[in-house]
């Protein structure tokens, strides 16, 4: 039997003034000859996107203009939309505005497609990046519910695991020199670098606009997992981060934490919704969630204390707080 020809819309978002990022993303996708479409949503970007884009001279770029910025949600919604309805392509392939595939990665993606099992409402395939540690180790062969969905958490403390966790990373030497498996299941992953089926979307629906910013991902891609697909990290199919990610360069210091000492809107976003999607689907014992709780802002109440962070402590507990309450959606800007 034939090989399916299968073919690819790449989707990506981008604001404010990232064209540097973006045409490195926009050129190397319109070398890729499976390619058919690329859709950009320009959400509200400082400069004509659009513009930029025909000077690349292809005819498979379409830019959305959104006058107003409508997180990520919102972006890869409408793309995903006009994807639909608008394209014929098979595939859609994710792309941040700074992620940078490698040059064979939609070859190696389609052949990937081919081998994996299952139907195409069923699987997704994900690229994979090696500078991100749990990434690694999972490719390696760990079990992803080490770092994902780690019940009664919160924003990753949980009293009864401090001392497991210590050994886990100690243990973590094992992992070094080991080879990278052709590919690992993941319970939910960025956008950027995921592909899917359009007869997925018809599955599971589009991304919820009223997460905004941040965890909007975790929660699209966890109903995959939640509807019985898997989502297979493929370490042969890779990407690079052009932009490093926010807080990357973040020194700890004594007595102070990076949600306080960096506080912003983003920060509001992501305390907020990992609160509300994780209270959603990683709670198993309420008790011990809320004892995690209770002395990680305890904790945090002193450090706000000795590093005159109060102010952002109390715009925190906001955050959390609208998160176990699920008042989701734009937030005022007080709240920050």
């Amino acid at each position: 039997m034939a090989e399916t020809q299968y073919t690819v819309c790449i989707l990506t978002v981008t604001y404010g003034d990232r064209w540097h990022l973006l045409e490195q993303v926009l050129r190397r996708a319109n070398g890729f000859l499976q390619v058919t479409d690329i859709v950009v949503v320009d959400n509200a970007s400082v400069y004509d996107v659009a513009a930029k884009a025909n000077e690349i001279g292809s005819g498979k770029i379409t830019v959305l203009i959104s006058k107003e910025n409508l997180g990520s949600a919102g972006g890869y919604k409408k793309a995903m939309e006009y994807a639909v309805n608008s394209t014929g392509a098979d595939l859609f392939l994710l792309l941040d505005d700074d992620n940078l595939p490698q040059e064979n990665v939609i070859d190696d993606l389609l052949k990937q497609w081919q081998a994996t099992p299952g139907v195409n409402d069923k699987k997704a395939l994900f690229c994979f990046r090696d500078d991100r540690r749990p990434h690694v180790i999972i490719a390696k062969g760990e079990d992803p519910y080490r770092f994902y969905l780690v019940p009664d958490n919160f924003l990753g403390f949980h009293l009864f695991r401090i001392i497991s966790n210590k050994l886990r990373k100690t243990k973590d030497k094992q992992f070094t020199g080991m080879p990278l498996k052709e590919r690992a299941i993941m319970p939910y992953v960025p956008y950027g670098g995921l592909m899917i089926h359009r007869d997925m979307i018809g599955a599971i629906g589009f991304p919820d606009e009223r997460f905004y910013l941040y965890v909007d991902d975790s929660e699209f891609t966890y109903r995959i997992t939640q509807h019985g697909g898997r989502i297979w990290m493929i370490p042969a199919c890779r990407i690079i981060d052009i932009d490093k990610s926010q807080g990357i360069n973040y020194k700890k210091q004594l007595f102070h934490d990076q949600l306080l000492d960096e506080w912003s809107f983003r920060t509001y976003y992501h305390v907020r919704n990992r609160i509300y999607f994780y209270s959603r689907v990683a709670i198993q014992n309420k008790f011990i969630f809320r004892l995690n709780k209770l002395i990680y802002l305890a904790w945090l109440w002193i450090i706000s204390l000795l590093s005159n962070k109060t102010v952002e402590y109390k715009k925190l507990v906001q955050a959390v707080n609208d998160g176990i309450d699920g008042k989701l959606g734009k937030a005022d800007p007080a709240k920050f």
